[in-house]
């Protein structure tokens, strides 16, 4: 990437401006937020008031609202926020129909405005909306990537540093399989500045972690009748600036696995490298009897899903 990079955001609502908001702030590159042609002045007035921000936070990034997708050209980095959000006693899953739609139009425009784009879809269900992504692009593998493992890790580090009352920067952890309530959970690679998580917390505490990890969104939609959006739009950001940066860093991503973990071609979440080519390489670490037969069940139900997607929408098969 030569010169600044730029970053489309595609979904203006809180996901969108909070994704735009971090990377302003981390001063990545110039940004695009567009939303749809009724949003437009809604948008237009969110990025104007986050550009206003600049003189005082001391970042210098091009901020434009739009609803024209020919302002997305030249994106180095499309981030696919758009979708409706969780309601409360919505499922993941129940957004499937109403997402594929709206993912897929989303993704024929960046194919037309934007074909050298890496693409980080965020919207949710976060498995099969990669997935969709991926078909109606036709980007290879190592440009399309979801983000889901870099916030179910967030969330799982913030509660191992509430049980332990220590800093989450000490935490290191790492998740596995599909985003929700099959995430696969690695307490035997979760340590705290290199020591052992089992070594001070008790087996019991640790799942009570993981579980809360595991349905962390919902417990945000319960609360707030909708959708988080502060630590999934870090999360993106984290993979953004691994790749305009091309940091090379080892982050927890819905990447392309074929025989990684015994796949079979699905994107499912695994460390993945990330750098300025997208996912330059999926990791394969080992796992014990539980820890495969959790991973397994994950992959299964990533299956599921993009079966459902595969019989309500052909073209995508």
């Amino acid at each position: 990437m030569l010169g600044r990079a730029k970053i489309t955001i595609i979904g203006g609502g809180n996901v969108g401006a909070s994704c735009a908001m971090w990377a302003a702030s981390k001063e990545l590159g110039d940004i695009v937020v567009l939303d749809i042609p009724n949003m437009e002045d809604l948008v237009k007035g969110k990025m104007l008031d986050l550009a206003e921000c600049g003189p005082i936070e001391r970042f210098d990034s091009s901020i434009t609202g739009t609803a024209d997708y020919k302002d997305i050209a030249g994106s180095d980095v499309v981030v696919i926020t758009a979708g409706i959000p969780r309601k409360p006693g919505m499922s993941r899953d129940d957004l499937i129909q109403t997402n594929v739609k709206i993912v897929k139009s989303v993704s024929e425009n960046v194919r037309e405005y934007a074909p050298d784009a890496i693409v980080i879809v965020v919207s949710n269900p976060l498995d099969a909306m990669v997935y969709t992504a991926w078909k109606t692009t036709g980007f290879p593998t190592n440009r399309i990537i979801g983000q889901a493992g870099c916030l179910d890790v967030a969330r799982y580090r913030t509660f191992i540093a509430m049980e332990l009352g220590v800093s989450v920067e000490d935490i290191q952890a790492l998740l596995l399989g599909g985003h929700g309530d099959d995430m696969v959970p690695l307490p035997r690679y979760t340590s705290v500045h290199g020591i052992p998580v089992t070594q001070l917390l008790s087996e019991d505490k640790i799942t009570a972690c993981v579980n809360r990890a595991k349905v962390g969104g919902g417990e945000i939609v319960k609360l707030m009748g909708t959708s988080a959006y502060y630590a999934p739009a870090s999360g993106v950001i984290q993979m953004v600036e691994a790749i305009v940066r091309d940091k090379k860093r080892i982050l927890p991503c819905a990447g392309f696995c074929d025989a990684e973990y015994g796949v079979g071609g699905y994107f499912v979440g695994a460390p993945c490298l990330l750098g300025k080519g997208g996912v330059e390489k999926v990791i394969e670490i080992e796992l014990d009897g539980n820890e495969k037969e959790l991973m397994n069940a994950s992959i299964s139900h990533v299956k599921d899903l993009v079966g459902v997607v595969r019989e309500a929408f052909p073209e995508l098969a």
